[in-house]
């Protein structure tokens, strides 16, 4: 289904966005992003919080989260190339010292660097479910949370379509089957009204996570043919491979049976969530309208409280 506006001309206009909003920092795909731009997406932030479950819990996470737990949950297994882990020196004073001094003397210091207790967030929503868990039985409407954090995964490119490092929204839902698949049909209608109100074009299909490996391949086929992922595709211009700027993932009862997370029966709950990639939206809206944002349509900028 294709929605919202014409498309731009078959120009590039990501160049243009790039010079304007973006100054790089050394490393593709990580970027210091200009006043401009974090105004749009701090006003992208607050339209998703008017249309937020009044329930939810609102959480802004850290861009770190326990290694165990990532590892509990998966996510080493299913994307263990795309993951981020927090290396530091270990050790006694002198041994600290003796590798921060090897680099002095032009030696390799990250020869002595250990993982610690920390990766890097991959997702929002990772850390929600053993904190859910922690509560123990949940109540009978289940329970609903707002997270917003700082993502990372593996993923250099030079493409304003793929970051390393990213700012991520999610709406959580946890409770019975028939209620979290009913949380996210809603939000598949809803989100092509807001790609319509934001003059966005759209197409909503079935997708997959890009799972690791020959293994990876058999998982990306069984999503897709649950149909567990969709995405809302936008591309930046005309001709252009359109980038995945909202999911809409149903985990079925997968972390429930990691962290033990009961419904208020005590059966096991099942999960789903809605993830909204606030730097694709943002870099979508200036591809699509332009770098002056006074220029911009005029039901955008009211969308957006200009």
């Amino acid at each position: 289904m294709v929605c919202a506006t014409e498309l731009m001309p078959s120009t590039d206009p990501c160049a243009e966005v790039a010079a304007a909003l973006f100054h790089p920092l050394g490393a593709e795909g990580v970027y210091a992003r200009t006043a401009p731009y974090e105004d749009v997406v701090a006003r992208l932030g607050a339209l998703l919080s008017t249309h937020r479950d009044p329930r939810a819990e609102v959480l802004h996470l850290p861009p770190v989260m326990s290694r165990r737990q990532l590892e509990r949950s998966g996510y080493l297994k299913s994307f263990p190339n795309l993951l981020g882990c927090v290396c530091t020196l270990h050790g006694t004073e002198s041994e600290i010292r003796a590798a921060a001094d090897a680099h002095e003397l032009g030696g390799d210091w990250t020869g002595s660097l250990a993982p610690s207790d920390l990766v890097l967030l991959p997702a929002a929503c990772y850390p929600v479910y053993p904190l859910a868990a922690s509560r123990g039985r949940m109540p009978p409407a289940g329970l609903a949370f707002d997270v917003v954090a700082e993502c990372f995964r593996r993923e250099p490119s030079r493409a304003l379509s793929r970051f390393q490092s990213f700012r991520m929204r999610e709406f959580v839902q946890i409770g019975t089957p028939q209620h979290v698949i009913a949380f996210r049909e809603h939000w598949m209608g809803k989100a092509e009204q807001l790609a319509a109100q934001l003059s966005l074009p759209c197409t909503l299909e079935v997708g997959n996570d890009p799972f690791f490996g020959r293994v990876g391949q058999v998982m990306a086929v069984s999503q897709r043919q649950q149909a567990l992922k969709f995405e809302l595709l936008v591309p930046y211009f005309l001709g252009a491979a359109p980038t995945a700027c909202m999911s809409f993932n149903y985990h079925r009862e997968h972390f429930s049976t990691v962290w033990d997370l009961l419904d208020a029966t005590g059966e096991m709950a099942h999960t789903a969530c809605v993830a909204f990639g606030l730097d694709r939206l943002a870099v979508a809206l200036f591809c699509v309208h332009g770098v002056e944002v006074s220029g911009w349509p005029a039901a955008v900028r009211q969308a957006l409280s200009f």
